[in-house]
C-alpha cells in the first residue's frame, strides 16, 4: 500500500483568483484519497468500502433495520439494500424478523461474516496505521471527530 511522500502532500486546487482551498475542499480531497487507499486494501479480500462499513455496523450483534443502517452509514436506502443483498448472497449477513414487531426486518452479521470482518478489519487497521504515520501528527482523530460532529 503506497503512501504519498511529504513532498507530494495533499494540496487542493486553489479557489477563484488563487484563493486558498476551503476546508470542505480539503476534507473532500482527504476523504477521497483515504477511501481510495482503503478500497485498494479491502480489494485483497474482494470487498468494497461500503460492504466493510455495513459489516462493521452489524458487528455488535444487535441487528439493525435497513433504515437504521442507512441513517447511520449515510448510504441511500436503495443502495444499502443492494449492498445487503450482495452480503446476504455471500453468506456474510442474514435477515430476521424482529421478535416484537413482525413487520420489522433486521440485518445481522453471520458467523462467516464475523470471520471475514476480522480479516477486513486487519487490512483496514494496517491502512489506518500507514495513514496516521504519513500524517506526522500524534493523533489526527481529535480534529476530525470534532469536524464530524458539527
Amino acid at each position: 500500500m503506497a503512501m504519498r511522500s511529504a513532498a507530494a502532500h495533499t494540496t487542493a486546487a486553489p479557489g477563484p483568483a488563487g484563493s486558498p482551498p476551503l476546508l470542505v475542499e480539503l476534507v473532500a480531497l482527504a476523504h477521497r484519497r483515504l477511501t481510495s487507499g482503503l478500497a485498494t486494501a479491502l480489494a485483497e479480500e474482494d470487498c468494497t468500502v461500503d460492504q466493510w462499513r455495513v459489516l462493521r455496523a452489524l458487528a455488535d450483534g444487535e441487528g439493525r433495520s435497513m433504515g437504521e443502517l442507512a441513517q447511520a452509514l449515510l448510504i441511500p436506502q436503495a443502495s444499502l439494500s443492494r449492498l445487503a443483498d450482495a452480503l446476504a448472497d455471500a453468506g456474510l449477513v442474514y435477515r430476521r424478523q424482529d421478535d416484537q414487531d413482525r413487520r420489522r426486518i433486521t440485518a445481522h452479521l453471520s458467523r462467516q461474516g464475523r470471520t471475514r470482518l476480522t480479516r477486513l478489519d486487519a487490512l483496514a487497521a494496517a491502512h489506518d496505521a500507514a495513514v496516521r504515520a504519513a500524517c506526522g501528527l500524534p493523533d489526527p482523530t481529535a480534529p476530525l471527530t470534532r469536524l464530524a460532529s458539527i
